[in-house]
């Protein structure tokens, strides 16, 4: 049996992929219905936003003590964005927080590969809560 027809026959939902040059991959969504690109990051801890883009997707933040650390960056002064509408396509939850912090890091890398930028990163909080299934042969992947 298929990997599609047995995750959608389990009640899964599909959602394509586009890998960049960077070899990160790039997919569409809304949060609070305001459209957005973000990259899928297994290895990122939590989903986040940059703070440029906080008014763009109407988040209301509030202080947060976590500091970030990635992509060659540590100690990243971040916010807190609780109870976003977040809708993939047809796929939606009503209640995903976001932290938000500087992505310019993440944004002049892509830049350097021409790749547009993004805003915002979907990580492993996200991918395990929902049971993500990536199929990297197809450029897709599945939550429930």
């Amino acid at each position: 049996m298929q990997l599609r027809k047995f995750l959608e026959e389990q009640g899964f939902y599909r959602i394509p992929l586009k890998k960049l040059a960077t070899g990160h991959y790039l997919f569409s969504a809304k949060i609070n219905g305001v459209s957005g690109d973000f990259i899928l990051d297994t290895g990122a801890s939590t989903s986040c936003v940059g703070f440029v883009d906080s008014s763009h997707f109407l988040l209301i933040s509030e202080a947060s003590i976590i500091k970030a650390a990635g992509a060659g960056a540590i100690n990243m002064e971040t916010m807190l964005s609780r109870k976003n509408k977040f809708k993939i396509e047809n796929w939606e939850i009503k209640d995903m927080d976001f932290v938000l912090f500087n992505l310019s890091h993440v944004n002049e890398a892509l830049s350097q590969v021409n790749e547009g930028s993004v805003h915002g990163i979907i990580g492993a909080d996200f991918l395990k809560l929902h049971r993500a299934v990536i199929d990297y042969g197809r450029n897709c992947f599945y939550v429930k």
